[in-house]
């Protein structure tokens, strides 16, 4: 089994920036690709980032191309995503996922437990 573990996330005022972590444990050589959903209250859980276990093919939801970014450290077995210029908008639980395959989504085998991002000033 594969365990992941994400980082608190917080309040942060429009226009601030925080970085996520997501620490994966268990039988890691399972996993390909790692990556970010969330999900707003009322909403359905929506792709955030996504990235391959080489560090490239990374891909990102268009409504946070360009502010988000995503990375990973393989000697550390976890995956970041850094968020800048946030918005009203990214408030979400923000959930950590991975896969064996070259993508993340909706069932995808491992995911964390999620963790509350609020934007709002």
């Amino acid at each position: 089994q594969v365990q992941l573990v994400e980082s608190v996330g917080g309040l942060v005022q429009p226009g601030g920036s925080l970085r996520l972590s997501c620490a994966a444990s268990g039988i890691i050589f399972r996993i390909n690709a790692m990556g970010w959903f969330r999900q707003a209250p009322g909403k359905e859980r929506e792709f955030v980032a996504v990235i391959r276990k080489s560090g490239t093919g990374t891909y990102y939801a268009d409504s946070v191309r360009g502010r988000f970014t995503i990375s990973r450290d393989n000697t550390k077995n976890t995956v970041y995503l850094q968020m800048n210029s946030l918005k009203p908008e990214d408030t979400a639980v923000y959930y950590c996922a991975a896969d064996a395959g070259l993508g993340v989504s909706l069932g995808s085998d491992y995911w964390g437990q999620g963790t509350q991002v609020t934007v709002s000033s």
